[in-house]
């Protein structure tokens, strides 16, 4: 650890005397954790995601008020003849950064690979059939039926040049989980508007503006990416000079920082909730020691587990008010939150005990919860917190708390009992919260059902909201998904994130939705 913190202090030094001489354009930008991979369709992930919109760009993406915008798509319509068919406009007079130009066989190749079995976007092109390019400019989504929600799931579905990824074999996604690598994890080609010129995982990204990117040049033209997950040294860092930009502020800092001169905080709510997740199915749990059964499967204990948490107390004490306590893992932002659905009830323990003595475990039990310590705001303390509550009931929890680069392979894996996890729905419908966590697990659905559950009734309505033209039809739908979902409590919502992001004096830079902040949007006062 030591050595790791020698070296951060080294490059913040090294980023100062570079500022010294550098001009305005250059942000020096600080966040918790890195991107866990650069190629483009192997994670399903927030802060990966992040950095690749700024080297890599989508036919469609959001604004800051969450509002669908054109990038290499201009346009995009409903064939006038075939209600199955999306068409897709593409953007004129585009370049990746390597000179070549974009075409719609660049859209195809990457549309298939992203569907592709390795990839954790296939779930979101589950209706797609067919990909065609009708011209250069011109690209054919075929659905296997209407599909009038389609566009919603592209957001983050990265356009990728043909010819440089087979030049370099990568017609294959990375297998994150397995431990595999190519050549698209450390180098890039996109049409975005910064190129990388260098990456040490885990320490420091540069990128420079693309001199011949389509769209006007940003404010910043030079970004100094450097992810340090301790929270003390991130704002060190800021109140230092060394950075400019900090997100992941702790919410211990945000009133110091907003009362300390020659700095700001902007804040916001994040279209994302942070959940707790378990292991369903008879079998014994790996972690526990009741080995003759799965005391997660029955719904007494999960109801106990819920009856045990306290939200309100972790919003107050744990999140020092940052954060919106939820009794449903659905933002306020997405297609299907309603208050009643949103109500949780008051922690009781008395009752969470008797619900324990009921299902036959007075004497309780021990668990592994697995939990990041560098993803989520406080994520770990989160965590820490639960484990005393639980201990109020008879479940006795040991703490595995990893960074978010070891513990997604463990979510991915389905090798978890019990976890901690967040999730943003960048489509802003619930289909996108039940196609990953509640659909039972497939080769398309599924991916981030860690707990294994299954319910063959719900996921045929899963199902049918994919391609259903009728919305108040396929809203009612949803309700009815939510209301089982939320007895069953198929995940344990605990809030929605509230965001803050600081900077210096002089600097903006508006706070995303999906905590995607694009260097693109910051100002200089």
């Amino acid at each position: 650890m030591h050595s790791s913190l020698t070296r951060i202090a080294a490059l913040l030094v090294a980023s100062t005397m570079l500022a010294g001489v550098a001009q305005a354009e250059t942000i020096r930008w600080a966040r918790a954790s890195d991107a866990l991979t650069l190629d483009p369709h192997s994670q399903n992930q927030g802060v990966t995601h992040t950095m690749s919109h700024h080297i890599y760009e989508t036919l469609l993406d959001r604004d800051t008020d969450g509002n669908l915008q054109p990038r290499l798509a201009t346009e995009w319509f409903i064939k006038e003849d075939d209600p199955t068919v999306w068409v897709f406009k593409l953007r004129e007079g585009v370049k990746f950064h390597n000179g070549e130009d974009f075409t719609a066989e660049d859209v195809v190749f990457s549309f298939d690979r992203a569907r592709s079995e390795g990839s954790n976007l296939k779930q979101l092109h589950a209706d797609v059939t067919e990909i065609r390019a009708i011209d250069d400019h011109t690209v054919e989504v075929q659905m296997g039926g209407p599909s009038p929600l389609y566009p919603n799931n592209i957001t983050n579905t990265f356009i990728m040049d043909k010819g440089w990824s087979e030049e370099h074999d990568l017609q294959e996604v990375q297998d994150f989980a397995a431990g595999e690598s190519n050549y698209a994890v450390l180098n890039t080609n996109g049409t975005g508007p910064y190129v990388l010129q260098s990456r040490e995982v885990d320490v420091r990204t540069v990128l420079t503006a693309f001199d011949g990117h389509w769209d006007e040049a940003p404010a910043v033209t030079e970004v100094v990416y450097l992810p340090i997950a301790d929270a003390a040294t991130r704002i060190a860092a800021l109140l230092s000079g060394d950075v400019d930009i900090v997100q992941d502020v702790p919410v211990q800092d945000i009133d110091r920082l907003r009362n300390s001169p020659g700095f700001k905080v902007e804040t916001g709510p994040e279209n994302r909730f942070i959940y707790f997740g378990y292991r369903f199915g008879d079998e014994p749990l790996k972690s526990s020691n009741v080995t003759d059964s799965n005391p997660f499967n029955d719904p007494r204990v999960r109801e106990a587990m819920e009856l045990a948490l306290d939200r309100d107390a972790i919003r107050q004490v744990v999140m020092r008010g940052n954060s919106i306590p939820t009794g449903i893992p659905n933002p306020p932002f997405v297609n299907g939150w309603t208050p009643e659905l949103d109500a949780y009830p008051a922690p009781d323990v008395e009752k969470a005990k008797a619900l324990m003595a009921e299902a036959g475990y007075a004497d309780g039990f021990t668990v592994t919860l697995d939990t990041p310590n560098n993803r989520y705001v406080n994520d770990e303390a989160i965590s820490t917190a639960y484990v005393g509550m639980l201990g109020q009931i008879g479940i006795n929890v040991s703490l595995a708390s990893r960074p978010v680069a070891e513990h997604s392979p463990v979510i991915l894996a389905n090798e978890s009992d019990f976890y901690l996890l967040g999730w943003g729905v960048p489509t802003f419908d619930s289909a996108y919260v039940f196609n990953d966590l509640v659909h039972t697990k497939t080769e398309t659905l599924g991916t981030y059902n860690v707990g294994l559950y299954s319910n063959p009734e719900l996921d045929a309505k899963i199902v049918s909201l994919g391609t259903e033209t009728d919305l108040d039809k396929r809203n009612a739908t949803i309700a009815e998904i939510w209301e089982v979902v939320k007895a069953d409590r198929v995940l344990l919502p605990i809030h929605n994130q509230v965001l803050s992001y600081a900077m210096r004096d002089g600097v903006t830079l508006p706070v995303h939705p999906e905590d995607q902040p694009r260097m693109t949007t910051v100002s200089f006062d």
